[in-house]
């Protein structure tokens, strides 16, 4: 899910950039210090998008820069547990797909992908159902849910499942939905 957030920070503005626009001044060091990052309480920050209520700074003896307290507002990715989300297969290994979900890349384990016994072809790196037939290639558009999100510093792993019904890869839900509807 996408959302803004608003937060406030105190931003070091030194002395080389006094006299300069103080409005872009602190926001090109706020997207420095906080783009492209993942917080694991907000997600994924993507863009630091404005600056407001810039307060009057202050000057700590023995450093010449301007301390200066400051609303933002960072356009976030926050991935959620149970939320279904549509991307793109980017990649696909013997152990599942990695699956780009907006800025992040989650991966559907091979148990996860269909109800069927999956094959490996490395040579055409594709991952097959025996039963089912179904093939997933990187490049098919699919739809999945978040089982698990974890992170640990700035690395985050989600974990994706395609076994619901109603998921998995697009042509794949239109053929379950005209079975459903005994078109099929």
């Amino acid at each position: 899910m996408y959302k803004t957030v608003t937060i406030n920070d105190t931003v070091r503005i030194p002395p080389k950039e006094f006299g300069k626009n103080i409005k872009e001044t602190i926001l090109n060091i706020l997207r420095t210090k906080y783009e492209c990052k993942w917080d694991a309480d907000i997600g994924y920050l993507l863009v630091v998008s404005d600056v407001k209520n810039i307060k009057t700074g202050r000057v700590i003896p023995g450093d010449g820069a301007s301390y200066n307290d400051v609303d933002l507002d960072i356009l976030v990715y926050s991935p959620k547990v149970h939320e279904v989300v549509d991307g793109e297969i980017v990649e696909i290994l013997e152990f599942g797909a990695f699956m780009r979900i907006g800025p992040m890349d989650g991966l559907v384990h091979v148990s996860q992908i269909t109800n069927d016994f999956i094959n490996f072809d490395k040579k055409n790196r594709t991952l097959t159902g025996k039963d089912s037939k179904h093939i997933l290639k990187e490049g098919d558009l699919v739809r999945a849910r978040i089982i698990a999100l974890s992170s640990k510093a700035d690395v985050t792993k989600i974990g994706l499942t395609m076994r619901q019904p109603y998921i998995g890869k697009i042509n794949w839900i239109a053929e379950e939905k005209k079975e459903a509807r005994g078109e099929a």
